[in-house]
């Protein structure tokens, strides 16, 4: 989400050899957007969660110590994408009536009795670093999650992206390809420029797609944008893409400036089909350490996790 440096480009093929090297870079934590401090704090909109709607059941059931309580989904049958000229054609001159975090089309919650951490890391500038020790709270708790990454935090991180891939306890969604707002005419997210036109929604989307596709060995099925700012027209491209555009209705970390503490009251609050938002690409900030008081309270208390890809529908 918060980052706000813009990519260099490396060409796929130096990329995927950076990957088959098994080359790690992790470099200074994403450059925090908002001022830290309490939930009720000056946090900007991105960092703020969407209304919450009342819970779906009872407090979430339990989850089976031996793995998650779903099986982990079998990615569907490729699909080919329209082309660029295509998306240009069907959506040149269709005018956008929202804009924002909720906007039509664009998912907060799930119909399932789980909960769905969903972890974005966003690449550029002070934003590819890894935190280790909230993954490694995942592992040990066995809790699964899915995983926004940006192409530039792919680009800062190839051996760990081929690494996670092939974690069955994670599914890799796509972030984008230069973290930018989701726009057909140029709208802006904390004075980040977001997408001029439906070209560039289309290469925001499906550069990353590509890339993504190449190191997991399918495509992924959910996207989250730069900021998590759409109008609706970009989230019609995005679905007609073949992707889900999500955001959330827990936010978790405020952008990682959330102290540790408020981290564990938030990640608490998760509830039946809940998707809370969270960055692993920022050591050093109270995430991390939030997750690991709040995930062993709830799973205490019966609570099951599941990544998108177990909780939403096809």
């Amino acid at each position: 989400m918060g980052d706000k440096g813009a990519p260099g480009v490396t060409s796929r093929r130096a990329l995927m050899l950076g990957i088959t090297s098994g080359v790690l870079a992790a470099v200074s934590a994403c450059a925090a957007t908002a001022t830290t401090g309490t939930v009720g704090g000056a946090v900007p909109d991105e960092q703020q969660a969407p209304p919450r709607a009342a819970p779906q059941g009872p407090a979430l059931p339990g989850q089976d110590a031996s793995g998650p309580s779903q099986p982990a989904p079998v990615p569907p049958a490729a699909v080919q994408p329209p082309s660029k000229a295509q998306i240009v054609s069907e959506f040149a001159g269709l005018l956008p009536s929202q804009w924002g975090l909720q906007v039509t089309g664009v998912v907060t919650r799930s119909p399932a009795h789980q909960a769905a951490i969903t972890l974005d890391a966003c690449g550029g500038p002070g934003g590819s670093g890894v935190d280790q020790q909230l993954l490694s709270t995942l592992r040990k708790l066995n809790v699964p999650a899915t995983l926004f990454v940006n192409e530039r935090w792919i680009q800062a991180n190839p051996g760990l992206t081929a690494e996670l891939a092939r974690d069955p306890l994670f599914e890799l969604a796509n972030h984008g390809f230069r973290h930018r707002p989701l726009s057909v005419n140029g709208r802006s997210a904390y004075g980040i420029a977001g997408t001029a036109d439906v070209g560039q929604v289309y290469d925001e989307v499906m550069e990353n797609q590509k890339l993504l596709q190449d190191i997991a060995g399918h495509a992924p099925r959910f996207f989250r944008t730069g900021t998590a700012y759409y109008d609706d027209t970009a989230a019609a491209i995005t679905r007609r893409l073949g992707l889900v555009p999500v955001n959330f209705s827990i936010n978790g970390d405020g952008g990682a400036t959330f102290a540790a503490s408020i981290v564990a009251s938030e990640v608490g609050k998760a509830r039946s089909g809940d998707i809370i938002i969270a960055h692993f690409n920022r050591p050093g900030s109270g995430t991390a350490a939030g997750f690991a008081q709040a995930l062993p309270r709830l799973l205490g208390q019966g609570a099951a996790f599941a990544t998108l890809g177990a909780v939403l529908p096809l």
